[in-house]
């Protein structure tokens, strides 16, 4: 499909030409026709692994395509890189902010590269270009105030200043408000309208529907690596835009065939759960034997109600009682001794201890159970493991392998496998078959399914929102902090959960 927009100037920012990329075992690209006009603002949508990543990276400079042209403002987008995009007038702020903590604002505007006079460094040029750059945006900030002072909000502004330092000509904005609260997502929209009525022009990548329409003209759709359409914004529907994300997507799995019956015992009560701004008197109730799914775009508060309930974040108000015992406030060790285990977001950096074995990875999350007299005893931390290997089907020849020697999938196991080693009762899994492959995640689901089916209450939270039809029996859907539906298998369809995730307050 090629972009169909009419263009409103033969000057051009974004010309990309029948561009494809591939990556091992991956066809990120394919055949993609793209374009943005100066002072345009074009809103990019698609789920996980459409291919909107790869596209950022190629205007960024940072790849290059394997057939086709990009080209910007005219000019042809070679091998140059990073630096060559941006001497063409490329900026990208991506979610992920790049700010030195313990450096000054106007240090970070210059990271990388400095201004210098006949003595070195020249602070006195720098502070005054990042002070002009700062008026341009209308931010009351102090060239020389340390990054670590600002608040996420302000550091995003920053990046977006930083952005202006050049002879911008393309910002391309990478979910830049997940992280933020209502009045501060308007700062970003305003000072996003205020750089297209100067010219530039803008590729803002969200799932935000209600931001989109405040703020673009036009939207492209991807899915699988090709650009399905591209309309004006003002003539899509919330029902037309998810269809064109998941194309055949919501029939690939099997949905969960009947409901539960809701007579499983109350395992874990959430009432009134604040965490602003980030969560909104959130009410839920675990049961046991069920399998729990929330459905929310990124930045709708799913990480950070799972971090609560498992004691790693401490909410404003509300309670998390489990057997009559309060947990909100209360920390981890609190939440593990009740029997509440949670597996991370990012497995490979906040999951597992790559280097140590396997069996200390699964026994980590108890030592009792595999010590005698405040010692670990090796011939019970050997049988504990091999008993975790053995119900979750882990591949490996032995269990003293380091960890990183398994595949993801196997990695994974390993992570939930180190909760059944505690005993817990309550799995909060955020994210457990991001980086596995197609047969890893069969299993995983069938895993979760037999967990529920043990007594256990199981919470799975995936931005792959097809699977959360083909495992759970009730989802939740997370919009702005708050829950506003619930879906109850067999009646649970990934068009109808994605639009409700992605629907306009």
């Amino acid at each position: 499909m090629t972009d169909s927009l009419p263009h409103t100037t033969a000057d051009l920012v974004v010309d990309v030409r029948d561009v494809s990329k591939q990556y091992p075992n991956v066809k990120a690209l394919t055949r993609v026709d793209f374009t943005v006009s100066p002072g345009e603002v074009r809103a990019l949508l698609g789920k996980n692994g459409a291919g909107k990543s790869t596209m950022i990276r190629l205007l960024s400079g940072a790849e290059t395509p394997d057939s086709g042209q990009v080209f910007v403002g005219g000019h042809l987008l070679g091998t140059g890189g990073i630096d060559g995009a941006r001497a063409l007038g490329v900026r990208t702020v991506y979610q992920e902010l790049s700010l030195i903590q313990s450096m000054t604002i106007a240090e970070n505007m210059f990271m990388g590269h400095w201004l210098r006079n006949r003595t070195g460094i020249d602070y006195r040029a720098m502070a005054a270009a990042t002070d002009l750059a700062l008026k341009r945006l209308a931010l009351d900030f102090r060239p020389n105030q340390l990054v670590s002072e600002l608040g996420i909000a302000d550091q995003q502004m920053v990046e977006i200043a930083r952005a202006l330092m050049d002879d911008l000509k393309l910002l391309i904005l990478d979910e830049p408000t997940s992280s933020l609260s209502a009045g501060e997502v308007t700062r970003v929209l305003d000072v996003v309208a205020q750089l297209s009525s100067e010219g530039v022009a803008v590729i803002y990548v969200s799932h935000r529907l209600s931001e989109i329409r405040r703020v673009a003209s036009s939207a492209s759709v991807m899915r699988d690596g090709r650009l399905i359409d591209t309309r004006a914004i003002g003539e899509l529907t919330t029902r037309e835009v998810v269809q064109m994300m998941l194309g055949e997507a919501a029939s690939e799995m099997e949905p969960i065939e009947s409901a539960p019956d809701g007579a499983g015992e109350i395992l874990i009560s959430v009432r009134g759960l604040t965490l602003e701004p980030k969560l909104r008197n959130v009410d839920l109730d675990l049961r046991a034997g069920e399998v729990i799914g929330i459905a929310g775009i990124l930045g709708s508060g799913r990480t950070e109600l799972l971090q609560s309930i498992a004691g790693i974040v401490a909410p404003d108000s509300g309670s998390i009682t489990m057997a009559g015992r309060e947990l909100a406030g209360r920390g981890n060790a609190r939440a593990l001794r009740s029997g509440i285990g949670m597996t991370p977001e990012n497995r490979k950096e906040d999951g597992i201890f790559p280097l140590l074995g396997i069996d200390e990875n699964i026994v980590v999350s108890d030592w009792r159970r595999v010590s005698s007299g405040g010692v670990l005893r090796p011939r019970r931390v050997a049988a504990a493991a091999q008993t975790i290997v053995d119900q979750m089907s882990i591949k490996t020849s032995s269990t003293r392998a380091e960890l990183n020697t398994l595949s993801g999938g196997n990695q994974q196991k390993a992570v939930i496998g180190r909760w059944l080693h505690a005993d817990s009762t309550v799995l909060l899994l955020d994210e457990p078959t991001r980086g596995v492959d197609i047969e890893a995640k069969a299993q995983i689901y069938a895993l979760i399914r037999n967990l529920a089916a043990s007594g256990r209450v199981v919470v799975f939270v995936s931005s792959e929102v097809e699977e959360l039809p083909a495992v759970c029996d009730r989802v939740f859907v997370l919009r702005g902090g708050e829950l506003v539906d619930e879906f109850v298998a067999p009646n649970i369809s990934t068009d109808t959960l994605l639009a409700t995730a992605m629907a306009e307050h």
